[in-house]
């Protein structure tokens, strides 16, 4: 059995390595496709799907469908999304993907947020309350659980529309 400060200093070793993961394919995405992280996988997430309505597609996502009006003003003013309403109900908006969008998605990298999601969900729930239980207890030791969840390596914050004029700023990190 691992000593306790063996554990510890595998947890900070396995913080770090995601740190570092997420850090570099996001980098990698902007870069290689003038895209965030967030807004390729919303561009990679229609490929084959499209099109989806705005609420179908945050929950594919796990956003909240408030979080999507600024990824999908910005894709749609980068040509790699299209939205249409509903000729039933006006209320509902269909986002399709793009033949630019597409071409972007050929030849795009992977991106974090979608191989968390593609790594997770199979897992059965016992594992999911496990990791869930496991980032709970990190997110309370830095003290971070009213901090508003951002979207990785982009300015959205995932929250819905009343609760996103009221946000706390996160709390200053002295080292």
């Amino acid at each position: 059995m691992k000593s306790k400060s063996v554990m510890v200093a595998g947890i900070i070793d396995d913080i770090r390595r995601i740190f570092q993961v997420v850090t570099e394919q996001s980098k990698k995405v902007e870069y290689e496709t003038g895209l965030t992280g967030s807004q390729l996988w919303v561009v990679k997430t229609l490929d084959g799907t499209s099109p989806l309505k705005v609420t179908d597609l945050a929950r594919r996502m796990y956003l909240h469908p408030a979080t999507m009006v600024g990824l999908l003003d910005r894709l749609e003013s980068k040509g790699m999304v299209q939205r249409t309403r509903s000729d039933k109900d006006r209320r509902v908006v269909h986002i399709a993907i793009t033949d630019k969008g597409r071409d972007l998605v050929r030849n795009s990298p992977e991106i974090p947020q979608g191989l968390l999601v593609n790594g997770l969900e199979p897992l059965s729930e016992k594992k999911i309350k496990v990791i869930s239980s496991g980032l709970e207890q990190i997110v309370k030791i830095l003290g971070v659980h009213e901090v508003p969840p951002k979207l990785i390596h982009s300015p959205e914050v995932n929250l819905p529309g009343r609760k996103r004029n009221n946000l706390t700023p996160p709390p200053t990190v002295h080292q």
